[in-house]
């Protein structure tokens, strides 16, 4: 019970906690470069990229395109850009699990290096609050409701799915088990026929040696 109060605490701290949602990193001429993250089933997730310009003063060069393909845990794909310098998506996942983004540099000779600049949101963090938020004190009010009201209910769905979770492997460990107990008994089983065996072979060696 103190596991799972402590599971529930700290998933409420992350949702709330401020959490970093660019990432910046290197990427070569015809390497790939693929991120995961862990959606829930019926969130919403949203994606933004580009290529960070060498020389600002300066277009971006031929080289720096990259192809983008965002798949699903089955391998379906929601998002597909070939040769592109920026791009967005945005889905709502329809099943759990890791969802994979992955960038290709084009093949460039000599090699080049990119910088990609990705922001992958999912979840009550695909809110642009900054756009959404009032001057006034009433409306300042309203969306300070509307941004708990969206924490509440991502706190609840959050709460149902480890609810599951634990259900299934409640469901796992019983079934488990009862294998465990069906294998032992077969073991005993075994066991027992063989001891029964050898002192019925042994009885009659005795017995042919008259011996008893």
């Amino acid at each position: 019970m103190d596991l799972r109060r402590s599971s529930i605490v700290l998933l409420i701290l992350s949702i709330l906690s401020p959490v970093t949602l660019s990432i910046r990193y290197e990427l070569f001429s015809g390497h790939t470069k693929c991120i995961s993250e862990e959606i829930h089933a019926n969130a919403m997730s949203v994606g933004k990229y580009s290529i960070i310009n060498p020389n600002e003063d300066h277009p971006l060069p031929s080289s720096h395109k990259v192809t983008v393909r965002v798949t699903s845990p089955q391998g379906t794909a929601y998002h597909e850009s070939d040769g592109v310098e920026s791009g967005q998506f945005s889905f709502t996942a329809v099943e759990t699990g890791d969802y994979i983004s992955c960038f290709t540099a084009v093949d460039h000779k000599p090699e080049t290096t990119l910088i990609i600049d990705f922001d992958w949101r999912t979840g009550i963090h695909t809110k642009d609050w900054s756009n959404v938020a009032k001057k006034s004190q009433v409306e300042t009010m309203e969306f300070e409701v509307k941004k708990l009201f969206e924490t509440v209910n991502s706190i609840h769905d959050e709460m149902f799915y480890l609810r599951d979770r634990e259900e299934e492997m409640h469901n796992l460990n019983i079934a488990t088990n009862s294998k465990m107990a069906w294998l032992s008994f077969v073991s005993l089983a075994v066991c027992l026929s063989v001891a029964g065996l050898q002192f019925w072979h042994l009885k009659t060696f005795f017995q042919k040696k008259k011996l008893i």
